[in-house]
């Protein structure tokens, strides 16, 4: 498998950052590690062989980033201000910076899909729902997808901006963006097992969203035996990914 990696220092988050890229060719995926992850979580936990069929057929390629989480979701003991900020600083550095550098891998202005599972699901459908213009669609996969959940319930701008439970709720129902989502493909599931609870009851919420706006995403329960785990999210991918490819 052609694998590569590639890092730069990012001014927005003072850091060196990595984007590692697995395959020549195919529809390009913008893939968020779990909580706390880097580019190396999706190899390291084994996604990257489940997905290898894809890879190597050139069907996707796949653009693993680090995450921040560790300056803004996880930094539970910060000031919730400096944390809403860096996430803030996180979804710029998306934006900016890894959207310019898959546009010059791919060799023109395409739209990469986000994926994401747990933590990196709500990034995932974060990014898509706030540039749907930027983006060919979302595959998320046991998110808990309400960004005030780490910060106990505590919301400032930044935060909202980053919560599309919040932001998508009080959009206008005619808002151009509504016609952009469904011009994209947009998966969101959970399981209803083990560690999945926050996940149910968020998504369900999504739902009524999506229902209320008119935004056509499909969104999907699993059973009671499908838990918050890596063995679980490598099943839903391979169910949903050739429905996300298939025009």
């Amino acid at each position: 498998m052609e694998i590569k990696q590639t890092t730069w220092y990012s001014e927005r988050l003072n850091r060196e950052m990595t984007v590692k890229v697995y395959g020549p060719s195919g529809a390009p995926i913008l893939c968020f590690p779990c909580q706390d992850g880097d580019a190396n979580n999706y190899e390291g936990y084994g996604m990257i062989d489940t997905l290898a069929p894809f890879i190597e057929g050139g069907y996707v390629k796949l653009f693993c980033i680090d995450g921040d989480d560790l300056h803004s979701y996880s930094d539970k003991g910060g000031d919730k201000g400096h944390r809403s900020w860096m996430l803030e600083q996180y979804y710029e550095y998306v934006i900016k910076e890894v959207l310019p550098y898959i546009y010059n891998d791919c060799g023109g202005f395409i739209l990469p899909y986000t994926f994401g599972c747990s933590l990196g699901a709500d990034h995932a459908t974060n990014m898509f729902f706030r540039r749907p213009d930027l983006f060919a669609g979302t595959l998320s996969l046991s998110g808990c997808w309400d960004s005030r959940y780490l910060f106990d319930g505590w919301c400032d701008t930044n935060l909202y901006n980053n919560c599309p439970m919040l932001f998508l709720k009080n959009m206008p129902n005619d808002h151009f963006y509504i016609d952009i989502y469904n011009k994209r493909k947009m998966i969101l599931c959970v399981g209803q097992g083990p560690w999945e609870i926050y996940g149910v009851e968020n998504l369900k919420t999504l739902k009524d969203i999506f229902e209320e706006k008119g935004i056509n995403a499909w969104v999907d329960f699993w059973g009671f035996d499908s838990a918050h785990d890596w063995d679980w999210w490598k099943k839903q991918v391979l169910y949903f990914l050739p429905k996300l490819l298939n025009d």
